[in-house]
């Protein structure tokens, strides 16, 4: 009897990658095929985004495009997940009578049911417990020389702007020996860097004992024989510990990157945003960061025209962004999300129109620009250890590839000539490149030679059914 085919989209962020990593490999284990394109498949799972406006209309536009290849092709089965419908299934249910079962955010477990048509079509649970671990099983989507590993779920913040608690759940941390069997477990594969996530990864471990274990974590990874990078996403400012700090100085395996999104600087903004700290805090911490980790490099991300936010405040975080000279920055327009305390606040001080709020995240980002291409053109004739990811998409005669500070599908990437005599590399090797040049966000270089031969018997492939 021939395999039933599924085809999954994941969108939002490596956290829902993960999730729908998790997805495949359980549908992968119960027998079905993964399909290589919507019009090859017999069903369709869609793990949607539910974060913020432009997230929930992709997520829509997106159903109902996958909606088609039911209504007009092969599929007769089409399965939505995530946390869209966490947030919405019983308007969603009402309005797509298309889609045959609705999942949410902690029904990863669930999508076989569902492929076979076992679960109820509003199948969501409401409070989200699920956590998978190293047992679970999962198919890579991104090539076997990377991969996120999800260390917790949920988060205990109760920022103004975030809906992700009512969508996720309280924090629940996955147990040091689960994480660690994992990475082991991935790098016996091929895997190079590992790049951990959680929604508040500073925070790990407090629910299990009542201690911050972040620091201990990092260390005991950075053990893992074969390992390169260990990359460290989403820390939050009063949780980054010295101990901490000095594990990511201190261990040669661990990238000198942190990713802590900081939101704003200025005091008014940061008590209605609901951080938790002033704005001296992040000033302090980014001069403390530079100190201890020589060559870090530092990413944030800011949010502009949240309720109550002054153009002298505004001017605040501008003056801020020059001053600190962050390596990358993102930032990101206020949406104001049902169910938040910005949202009441919305309602008590006024919004901030979206026009002036497109203009404050152009002039940020302007401001940023500038920095990058600085920081960049700095590191022209320097030698960076640089990871292979292929031939590159922008010529027949360059490949790609990133350096320590750049994440993959976060950051910028390395375009790769080579000098003459010099092998042509593998994806996953791990090479010595000069830097010849740069742009506002990405570099050239040339491989002098390769430091890490890849240790994959075979050429690193990507699933090409996950689009983030």
């Amino acid at each position: 009897m021939k395999k039933q085919a599924v085809y999954f989209v994941s969108l939002g962020c490596p956290k829902n990658r993960v999730d729908t990593e998790v997805m495949l490999g359980l549908s992968d284990r119960a027998g079905f095929s993964i399909a290589r394109a919507p019009e090859d498949a017999d069903a369709i799972v869609v793990n949607t985004c539910g974060f913020i406006g432009e997230a929930k209309e992709e997520s829509i536009d997106t159903i109902l495009e996958m909606a088609r290849y039911k209504s007009e092709g092969r599929a007769k089965r089409l399965v939505v997940t995530g946390c869209l419908t966490q947030r919405y299934s019983g308007d969603l249910a009402r309005d797509l009578p298309e889609v045959d079962h609705f999942l949410g955010s902690g029904d990863v477990d669930k999508v076989v049911g569902a492929l076979r048509g076992e679960t109820p079509r509003d199948g969501v649970t409401m409070d989200p417990a699920y956590l998978y671990d190293d047992v679970t099983p999962r198919l890579q989507s991104l090539p076997a020389y990377t991969a996120y590993v999800k260390i917790a779920e949920g988060c205990d913040r109760p920022c103004s702007f975030c809906i992700i608690p009512k969508l996720r759940g309280g924090q629940r941390s996955r147990s040091a020996d689960s994480v660690e069997r994992e990475v082991r477990e991935l790098v016996a594969r091929g895997a190079v860097e590992i790049n951990l996530v959680a929604q508040d990864l500073t925070t790990y471990g407090k629910d299990l004992d009542g201690e911050l274990q972040l620091a201990s974590l990092v260390r005991r990874l950075a053990r893992v024989d074969g390992l390169r990078w260990l990359r460290l996403h989403y820390a939050y400012p009063t949780a980054t510990t010295d101990a901490l700090l000095d594990a990511i100085a201190e261990e040669p395996r661990v990238a000198k990157y942190i990713d802590m999104p900081l939101q704003h600087v200025d005091d008014q903004m940061l008590k209605y945003m609901r951080r938790g700290h002033v704005g001296k805090t992040s000033r302090a911490l980014v001069e403390k960061i530079r100190a201890r980790i020589p060559g870090v490099t530092l990413r944030t991300t800011f949010i502009v025209g949240h309720p109550g936010e002054t153009e002298s405040a505004f001017r605040n975080l501008v003056g801020f962004v020059r001053d600190a000279e962050f390596d990358r920055v993102g930032v990101f327009t206020y949406s104001n999300e049902e169910g938040t305390h910005a949202a009441k606040l919305a309602a008590e001080l006024g919004a901030v129109p979206a026009k002036e709020m497109e203009r404050r995240r152009r002039e940020l980002m302007r401001v940023q620009r500038t920095i990058s291409r600085k920081k960049m053109k700095a590191m022209v004739g320097r030698e960076l250890a640089v990871l292979v990811e292929g031939p590159s998409e922008e010529s027949e005669f360059l490949f790609s590839g990133r350096h320590e500070g750049q994440a993959p599908e976060i950051d910028g990437g390395v375009f790769l000539a080579l000098a003459d005599g010099v092998a042509t590399p593998r994806a996953g090797e791990v090479v010595a490149a000069r830097v010849t040049g740069y742009a506002d966000y990405d570099l050239a270089a040339t491989v002098e030679r390769t430091i890490a031969p890849t240790r994959m018997k075979r050429a690193p492939t990507r699933l090409p059914v996950v689009r983030a």
